[in-house]
């Protein structure tokens, strides 16, 4: 077939679902831009017929995997989706790294907004398990939400995919962290829900929650507010932060976590 008998409605592959992302992190507010910005523990649960050990013998020599997932919390799906909803594919996109004011190429960024709606992530291989026969992979640092659906899998190889002399372009060392403390109120929330059996949270949680929010997840043209308080679903609870500064320039400020709450 040649390009000319190609159709706008046939321009399309289908793609099989092989697992699914199972993280502390059911929203996409607060999930790191980048994966590896934080070591935030998930799992992947592969399903049938995906999910045999066979599929993974040998897998555990290598310590970083890639992951190809799909971006299913965005409104755009497939071209004829968007063509019935009214969207149209948006060829320029406002990176956060930016300060969300500049418009650059959707393929000259790592825009979640795709027209393929593919995400690729390098993550950590912790380990792996096979419970009742089927495959789940522990892994930490990515950048996915909880149900995200898992494309493909493959090895990270060092001398091929570490290249140190590539040029990053608008984003070439890692975001500044900002501080972050906590209420003397949240504080104590912390405090009793680790010491409180059952409640999903330890101190290792506690690591975890403060290096999401040092990323500073609040929109770009919202990180001068120093009143409106955010929230976080972490596991079942919802983590309140705000911006506390005595300056406006923000690269100073302080984010303080104010409340833990049951969701």
């Amino acid at each position: 077939m040649s390009q000319d008998d190609f159709h706008p409605d046939t321009q399309q592959i289908t793609l099989p679902i092989i697992g699914y992302h199972r993280s502390a992190l059911s929203q996409k507010f607060g999930i790191p831009r980048q994966p590896n910005l934080v070591a935030l523990p998930s799992v992947i649960e592969m399903v049938t017929p995906y999910d045999m050990p066979e599929a993974f013998l040998g897998i555990e020599d290598f310590s970083h995997l890639w992951i190809s997932w799909h971006t299913h919390h965005n409104h755009l799906n497939s071209p004829q989706d968007n063509a019935e909803s009214g969207h149209r594919f948006k060829p320029k996109v406002r990176p956060p790294r930016l300060g969300g004011n500049t418009k650059l190429g959707v393929f000259a960024t790592r825009s979640t907004y795709r027209p393929s709606q593919l995400g690729l992530s390098v993550v950590k291989l912790v380990k792996v398990e096979v419970v009742s026969g089927a495959v789940r992979l522990h892994i930490t640092g990515a950048d996915m939400v909880d149900g995200t659906p898992i494309i493909d899998i493959k090895p990270y190889i060092a001398y091929s995919d570490a290249l140190t002399d590539a040029v990053s372009g608008f984003a070439p060392d890692k975001p500044k962290l900002k501080p972050v403390v906590l209420s003397p109120q949240a504080e104590s929330q912390l405090d009793d829900l680790c010491q409180q059996a059952g409640s999903g949270i330890d101190s290792e949680d506690k690591l975890i929650i403060t290096g999401l929010i040092a990323q500073d997840p609040r929109p770009a043209y919202r990180q001068q507010d120093t009143k409106r308080i955010y929230f976080m679903r972490y596991k079942h609870y919802d983590i309140g932060f705000q911006m506390q500064s005595s300056t406006h320039n923000c690269s100073d400020s302080t984010l303080c976590i104010v409340s833990i709450t049951p969701a």
